[in-house]
């Protein structure tokens, strides 16, 4: 809860105002905060540390039991690691697990979970330096998490993990992404093709109904090969369409600002998962990658490049989103504040507009959650 400063100046409307986010005034019931995971530790159990070092059909353990010395590392299978894991629960202990978030997805860490352990995720990070092995990044990590225990909090960050219809809801846009790769690739096939055999260009959309008969004049063999490309194309585009339509479907009927279309609107919020995972607008502009890289000391400051620390999907998203706001969102508030420095130069107005794209972020955060309303924000409707 704020506390204010009474001052002369303040009258009793100003003092009772109660603040929020868009500063309007307007009092709005806000969503509840979701703490990041935190360790629950029973102080009348033994503690079992354990650190992982994930791999698809295998991964490494390292297990310290107490404030004991880590024990050698052992190797384990996925099935036998979560039985060994609800063995430990059985015999009274209180086991914690980290790993690295990775491209295997969550489903070792809810076994894990399921089987009775806490276990937590981190980022990807360099943990031994020059010298990297299994056993190594174990030991390292089951270190980190006896520290973090122990109520040193910079030694581990832990990720919210997303629940599995949240996973599912996500994986639609990140589909849609693929089958759109895929079509290019096998249309890319064809141009080459026809290249090396006949030397002539292939028009855009060349597996079109329309573009597909002017090609009869060419050679049969070749003919041959585009009709099969041109089958998994057309197989390929029914399945983007129906997933496309699909993902359209979950937001038809939202009020969105204009600039914004359905299929980026649901894909940022696939990305996102939930809004109301963030409680301030830092959280929201650190998970876009958009903050920018600092290296200062003493009384000087020296900012860099962004971080690149966050989301690149939703940072895409937010550049090309930024693009169309400023063509469509004259009395967008936030554009509004660096319209001199997007007229100064070409350089000058890439550098804004991805400062742009995490105020943005903010703003569509604020709009998702309640805080704010398009028009707070100075966006029109579409």
């Amino acid at each position: 809860m704020k506390e204010y400063i009474l001052k002369p100046i303040m009258a009793s409307k100003t003092v009772n105002l109660v603040a929020h986010a868009d500063k309007s005034g307007v009092a709005r019931s806000l969503p509840p905060r979701q703490p990041l995971p935190t360790a629950v530790i029973e102080l009348t159990k033994p503690r079992l540390n354990l650190g992982l070092d994930v791999h698809l059909d295998f991964c490494m353990a390292v297990v310290q039991i107490g404030h004991a010395a880590l024990q050698t590392p052992r190797r384990f299978t996925h099935a036998a690691l979560v039985a060994q894991v609800q063995k430990w629960i059985a015999e009274g202990y209180q086991v914690f697990c980290v790993q690295e978030s990775c491209g295997f997805g969550f489903t070792l860490h809810r076994n894990l979970v399921a089987a009775g352990a806490q276990s937590f995720l981190i980022t990807p990070m360099a943990l031994s330096g020059n010298r990297k092995t299994d056993k190594v990044d174990a030991r390292k990590l089951c270190q980190r998490l006896a520290r973090w225990l122990d109520g040193d909090q910079h030694e581990l960050a832990p990720i919210r993990i997303p629940t599995l219809a949240e996973q599912q809801k996500r994986e639609a846009s990140r589909r849609r992404k693929f089958l759109g790769r895929m079509i290019r690739m096998l249309a890319n096939r064809g141009h080459g093709q026809v290249a090396e055999y006949c030397h002539v260009p292939l028009p855009s959309h060349w597996w079109g109904p329309r573009n597909w008969k002017k090609l009869a004049a060419l050679d049969p063999w070749v003919l041959e090969q585009l009709n099969c490309l041109r089958e998994l194309i057309q197989q390929l585009e029914a399945q983007l369409k129906t997933l496309e339509t699909e993902l359209i479907a979950r937001v038809q009927d939202q009020e969105r600002p204009k600039g914004l279309g359905e299929i980026p609107l649901v894909t940022m919020d696939g990305e996102v998962c939930d809004w109301a995972r963030f409680f301030n607008r830092k959280q929201i502009g650190s998970y876009t990658g958009c903050c920018p890289g600092e290296h200062s000391t003493g009384g000087k400051q020296r900012l860099g490049a962004i971080d690149r620390m966050g989301n690149g999907r939703l940072r895409t998203l937010l550049v090309e989103a930024v693009h169309r706001f400023l063509k469509w969102q004259p009395k967008w508030k936030a554009a509004l504040k660096f319209k001199a420095r997007l007229a100064a130069g070409q350089a000058l107005k890439k550098k804004t507009i991805v400062a742009l794209a995490r105020l943005l972020a903010i703003d569509l955060w604020r709009w998702r959650t309640g805080r704010a309303t398009l028009a707070d924000l100075g966006l029109i409707p579409a």
